[in-house]
């Protein structure tokens, strides 16, 4: 009985500091387009995750990121929100094309950005997203093409 009391007060406890966290829920456009989420852990670095599609010319092809970003910096350029440069490593699973049917492949992205972040919940950021997947030995250089997200700040 007391074990578990202790598991249930331990869970409720981490249930309440992971709401208590500002996440952020939204869209990303440019070369991989696709759904965002972020979930900041207790300071300023986030987890941010995403999955998406890519190459609609040659085919459609899927990926999932996952990507902890470390806050390098806050300046304080404007008196009313936030703005914030992030850099990161992660990873990267998804589907590409092999001739006519797909195949599976797995890769590391790294990710440079700057985000602003509203006074009411809107979140913008910026980013650079190079990838190098494994088994297709492709190398997207997405730092070439930068993507915007937008996102509902919770």
């Amino acid at each position: 009985m007391k074990k578990s009391l202790i598991v249930i007060v331990a869970a409720l406890a981490l249930s309440f500091t992971a709401a208590a966290q500002p996440k952020a829920v939204g869209l990303r456009v440019g070369v991989l387009d696709g759904i965002t989420y972020e979930h900041y852990l207790g300071g300023d670095n986030f987890l941010e995750a995403n999955i998406g599609a890519y190459g609609w010319s040659n085919g459609m092809n899927f990926f999932v990121d996952g990507i902890y970003n470390f806050m390098i910096a806050r300046p304080d350029w404007t008196p009313r929100g936030e703005w914030g440069f992030y850099a990161g490593p992660g990873i990267t699973l998804g589907t590409y094309r092999n001739g006519d049917a797909n195949a599976f492949d797995v890769g590391i992205v790294g990710q440079v950005g700057l985000e602003y972040t509203f006074w009411f919940p809107l979140n913008l950021s910026l980013d650079l997203r190079p990838r190098w997947n494994f088994i297709s030995n492709v190398f997207v250089p997405d730092f070439f093409f930068p993507c915007l997200s937008v996102r509902y700040a919770f």
